[in-house]
């Protein structure tokens, strides 16, 4: 093993992949699904002590927001994020690049990086791949992102095509500075790992020539990012489909920013590792919770006296004690509680998925699991 880790494939099912990463924080098993935790904490009033409890194995972050507001140095001076949010696990933070690259009238791209406005006050902030790269060491976490750009899927081919080449450029400007930062004295994490990240819109050739490129490099892990931005399934599938077999097998694969159950179905089947969404965290606030049969809105009326937790069978803590019905007056007084017991109960569900998804894969059994989710979700509650 490394210093930094090491990615064992276990086993495969056509192109679905069953993996175990160890890192300096602890090992993980694949598939897996991110919890989402932007600012250090997932939206929703879930702690560290909550996200152990409903089988979470990696939390995210955001450089970008961390930066913003407490601060990376800061946190650096306070031990690191792990330390400063009670978390012992693993995290993973996301380079800033897409937060930065949404905030379309805030900011100028050049070739050393993006100068834009933060979005809480205002003020001028530069970052390129030197800063984010320096601003996740801050973080201390397990993986970091490389700095690129995400331009809208659709945008015209010759601007994603120069997009792409700056982004290849960029990262190995990351890789250079993260190999500097770890060597540094006082590191939070000298050990931190570095995911390339593929991009390329819609167009097949351009991502498959990337993939190509940044395989090359000497990284601990591939992401596929740019997707689920305005394009079809179908376009996101077939993307997939095209860029992940260029990708190393040996190394985990991770699907940035997806998605619903059913995309991530899809792409264990294509032999994504890692995934992320909001969408649990979310749909949870606003009282949609995912079950086995579908996804419900607990604030409808047909709810009122239904005295079933939100799953039968379910484990989470919504479900081991609560109902329907009395989840759906939290909701309607607008007490936290309310939304509390979704997200819980929703991330509970996604983790649960992957753990079920593995052992699938296990068993050799994983594309009939999948017909009989899918099959499941699609015709809803008996």
């Amino acid at each position: 093993m490394s210093e930094k880790g090491t990615y064992r494939l276990l086993k495969t099912e056509g192109r679905a992949k069953r993996g175990e990463l160890t890192t300096v924080h602890g090992t993980v098993q694949t598939p897996l699904f991110m919890n989402v935790g932007t600012v250090g904490a997932i939206k929703g009033a879930v702690s560290a002590d909550d996200l152990s409890q409903i089988g979470c194995q990696i939390e995210l972050s955001n450089t970008y927001h961390l930066h913003v507001r407490t601060g990376d140095q800061t946190i650096r001076e306070l031990g690191g994020l792990r330390r400063f949010m009670g978390w012992d696990g693993p995290i993973l933070t996301d380079s800033g690049g897409f937060q930065v690259f949404s905030l379309a009238s805030l900011r100028k791209i050049k070739e050393e990086g993006v100068t834009f406005r933060s979005h809480i006050d205002g003020h001028p902030i530069f970052m390129g791949p030197e800063q984010s790269m320096q601003i996740q060491s801050n973080l201390g976490s397990t993986i970091a992102m490389a700095f690129d750009e995400c331009p809208p899927s659709k945008a015209e081919k010759k601007y994603i095509d120069l997009s792409v080449d700056r982004t290849t450029r960029w990262l190995e400007r990351c890789r250079a500075e993260m190999d500097r930062l770890n060597a540094a004295e006082g590191t939070v994490n000298p050990n931190q790992m570095l995911f390339g990240i593929n991009q390329g819109g819609i167009y097949e050739d351009i991502r498959v020539r990337h993939a190509r490129q940044i395989r090359e490099m000497d990284l601990d892990g591939f992401a596929v990012g740019g997707l689920a931005v305005g394009e079809s399934h179908e376009e996101m599938y077939h993307i997939l489909d095209c860029v992940v077999p260029e990708l190393p097998q040996d190394k985990p694969t991770y699907l940035m920013g997806v998605g619903t159950p059913a995309n991530i179905l899809e792409g264990v089947e294509r032999g994504i590792d890692f995934f992320d969404c909001v969408y649990p965290s979310r749909n949870g606030r606003h009282g949609h919770v995912y079950t086995k049969h579908g996804k419900l809105n607990l604030n409808n009326a047909c709810y009122a006296k239904d005295m079933r937790p939100i799953e039968e069978g379910c484990q989470c803590p919504a479900c081991r004690r609560y109902s329907r019905a009395y989840i759906r007056h939290l909701h309607k007084a607008g007490e936290m509680l309310g939304l509390r017991l979704c997200v819980l109960h929703n991330l509970y569900f996604y983790n649960h998925m992957m753990e079920e998804i593995r052992e699938a894969l296990d068993e050799g059994r994983f594309a009939a699991y999948k017909k009989d989710l899918l099959q499941s979700m699609e015709e809803g509650e008996p």
